[in-house]
């Protein structure tokens, strides 16, 4: 039964979703079907060898699959293997959707290796936030499975990621904890959120592979990491062999795949070769759209010289209004440059100031044996390098300034003979 307090998305939750796992040797098939009272298990298959078997017989093996549980026209959600994909997050907090795909483009080739022609990439924003999670992959990759599918007859309608399909199928039904968390999705792979980072994903071996993941999440050391299949929604109808930790990813898969209308997560395959979804995420769309004309139609059938005499009086308002509104706009419009001239002063002033200001903090910040080699200062951000005993707890002595937020590594700890060397990129708080 559906509650009023559940998040208003799930009254349009209809759909049927595919979620792929694409691992080395195998291929983990899951598919959920989702209504507003939860998701529903359907099947859950594993296609084994995929990679040395003849394309045609592993993909019919793939459409008798879906064609058994009626979805032989559905197109599934694959994740690509997370060591494949390069994921950045990028803090762009005065930008508008609208601009962000050029704002992130033109700052893509610092964040990956690769010559620019060689990659595809694709970009969300962070609900609420200023921040937005980039995901990267080279060509040569995802073509080859883009081949490697259409050879086999499986329509796509995307190549993802597990983190942005854990982050999609987390909100569907719910909200994650609002404190953080860190879910350990397979081995070595780890995804977590915190106030500090709202989205956290990396593979990272032992040891201090769960202390380095907790610290860059800003969470307590003592947390411990959850399993992903208990954050992930309940699962109803499901067999009772059924192992829900080692099938967690394919189910994030197939619940961010299901209901398209909601939103989709980050998609690494290209426009041309995504396959059409099915036709039941239009149901929601032409409910609303049969009810949005019945209520137009109640509106038209109205009094319409109510209308007349209403807008007769707001005309006459504004004729009266409108000439002290041009004064008011003339004399906001001299305040604006007044105030703007003053405040560039007053900022030009300030800025030497306040860069010495951060350099006698840092160097009460950073105590002996730690030292820095270089920095680098902007208006906005610093960058520091240097070497310490025990670099990993500098980003809490960091953010104890008031001067300093936000700080984290710009790359992972290093070790040069007794020290560590790093690399720490922080923001500057009130910096102007």
């Amino acid at each position: 039964m559906v509650t009023l307090n559940q998040n208003w998305r799930t009254w349009f939750a209809f759909g049927s979703g595919v979620g792929i796992v694409i691992t080395a040797e195998r291929l983990e098939v899951m598919v959920v079907r989702v209504r507003p009272d939860g998701p529903r298990f359907t099947a859950a298959a594993v296609i084994e060898g995929y990679s040395h078997r003849p394309a045609a017989e592993w993909g019919a093996e793939y459409l008798a699959f879906l064609t058994r549980h009626g979805l032989a026209h559905a197109a599934a959600l694959a994740l690509l293997p997370r060591g494949d994909v390069i994921l950045r997050t990028i803090s762009l907090p005065a930008v508008e959707d609208e601009d962000a795909a050029a704002a992130i483009g033109f700052q893509l080739d610092s964040l990956h290796p690769y010559p620019e022609e060689e990659v595809y990439f694709d970009w969300r924003r962070v609900p609420g936030t200023g921040d937005f999670v980039v995901a990267i992959a080279l060509k040569q990759k995802v073509d080859h499975y883009t081949v490697l599918f259409e050879e086999a007859g499986i329509r796509l309608n995307g190549f993802s990621v597990s983190a942005a399909s854990i982050h999609r199928s987390l909100r569907l039904f719910g909200r994650p904890p609002a404190d953080g968390f860190l879910a350990q999705v397979g081995p070595g792979e780890f995804y977590g959120e915190s106030p500090a980072k709202r989205a956290f994903s990396a593979m990272v071996e032992p040891p201090g592979a769960v202390s380095g993941a907790l610290a860059e999440l800003r969470l307590a050391p003592e947390t411990e990491p959850l399993p992903l299949a208990d954050l992930l929604p309940p699962l109803r109808l499901v067999p009772e062999d059924f192992d829900r930790v080692s099938w967690a990813l394919p189910y994030a898969a197939s619940l961010a795949s299901s209901a398209p209308h909601l939103g989709t997560p980050l998609n690494l395959l290209p426009e041309a070769k995504r396959a059409g979804q099915s036709r039941a995420h239009y149901i929601p769309t032409a409910v609303l759209a049969v009810l949005l004309a019945a209520a137009g139609l109640i509106l038209a059938l109205q009094r319409p010289w109510q209308d007349r005499q209403y807008l007769g009086l707001l005309k006459a308002e504004i004729a009266r209004i409108e000439p002290v509104a041009r004064k008011v706009e003339a004399l906001d419009k001299q305040l604006r440059v007044t105030a703007a001239r003053a405040r560039l002063l007053d900022e030009f002033r300030a800025r030497p100031k306040t860069d010495l200001d951060l350099l006698l903090e840092l160097t009460h910040l950073l105590k002996p044996p730690t030292y820095l080699q270089g920095m680098e200062i902007t208006r906005t951000s610093a960058t520091i390098v240097g070497e310490a005993e025990q670099a990993e707890g500098l980003l809490k002595v960091l953010d104890t300034s008031p001067l300093i937020g936000g700080s984290e590594f710009a790359m992972p700890i290093s070790k040069a003979g007794n020290l560590e060397t790093f690399r720490i990129r922080m923001s500057r708080e009130g910096a102007r």
